[in-house]
């Protein structure tokens, strides 16, 4: 049985030349498949062969992608920043004026923060930034094939879950069966009730009995109902176990579940019945929200 979910979370890192960086990638259920990249400035250039890394591996699912980057200090040079040095040298000037005090030498201007700040050495050619891209990409590529492995992971626990759901769904349809089997004498005996309290110990012709226990049992009669659960839950099986990619599927079938049961308490004429429709609801619901996770 191959179910994946789309939840999970991987992350994986490397280097190149001085530089490092880190992905981290995580995935919730979605009704298609969203990427959201957060990628640093001056990396735009990986948009677009990230978002094809995850198609080719994923139908479904918000997913959020981050790139972390850090440059090794030694592979950076240093400078000074223009507009913070100008800052600095007229705010000086301007205390100077104020307090009378000596305008600050430019040592104590170059060691304020932001003044000198550290650079690249030299300009990556496109050459370098290709090569440089590509193995970035490639470690994208690992994070995406550990994401898969997580939600795979997720799937085997999901579809034991599921299973066993679609088996309760099962057998609360059998015990429905067999209650709405004996439904009509359960609704003879309760209308003969009935009828001798309003005719106060008269007796009511057979013939006119059967008329109406006939009538109330087609209202409740709930075989055809009972037969869609059926056919639905051999579609759930089959489903499970077909190694594709169903979520949609499953969704779809869980509100064909809850419309059948709804219909099954609405005609119930026996409490026993309908709190095993009631019963067999909440199965329902549990199997729709776990169905919502798969792929």
């Amino acid at each position: 049985m191959t179910i994946v979910s789309m939840t999970g979370f991987a992350e994986s890192s490397g280097s190149h030349e001085g530089m490092r960086w880190r992905w981290e990638t995580k995935s919730v259920n979605g009704r298609s498949l969203d990427v959201r990249l957060r990628i640093p400035m001056g990396f735009d250039s990986l948009d677009q062969p990230a978002r094809t890394l995850a198609a080719e591996r994923f139908r479904r699912g918000n997913l959020q992608v981050a790139l972390t980057v850090e440059s090794d200090p030694s592979a950076r040079g240093l400078a000074v920043d223009p507009v913070a040095l100008a800052s600095a040298v007229k705010l000086s000037r301007e205390l100077a004026a104020e307090t009378g005090l000596a305008p600050a030498r430019i040592d104590g201007l170059l060691a304020l923060k932001g003044v000198i700040v550290q650079e690249e050495t030299a300009a990556l050619d496109p050459v370098a930034r290709a090569h440089r891209d590509a193995e970035i990409l490639q470690s994208l590529a690992l994070a995406f094939d550990a994401l898969a492995r997580a939600r795979a992971g997720e799937g085997s626990k999901l579809a034991l879950l599921l299973s066993a759901q679609v088996n309760e769904i099962a057998r609360l349809v059998a015990e429905a069966e067999r209650l709405a089997a004996v439904q009509p004498d359960a609704l003879r005996r309760r209308l003969m009730t009935q009828i001798q309290d309003l005719i106060a110990g008269g007796t009511l012709p057979e013939d006119r009995l059967a008329q109406e226990v006939a009538l109330l049992a087609t209202r409740a009669d709930v075989r055809e109902e009972l037969d869609r659960l059926k056919a639905h839950v051999q579609d759930a099986r089959a489903l499970l176990g077909s190694g594709e990619a169903v979520g949609r599927k499953l969704d779809f079938l869980s509100q064909e579940f809850n419309r059948e049961a709804n219909t099954l308490c609405s005609k119930s004429a026996d409490i026993a019945l309908t709190r095993v429709g009631l019963a067999l609801k909440a199965v329902i619901d549990q199997f729709r929200e776990q169905a919502q996770n798969v792929e």
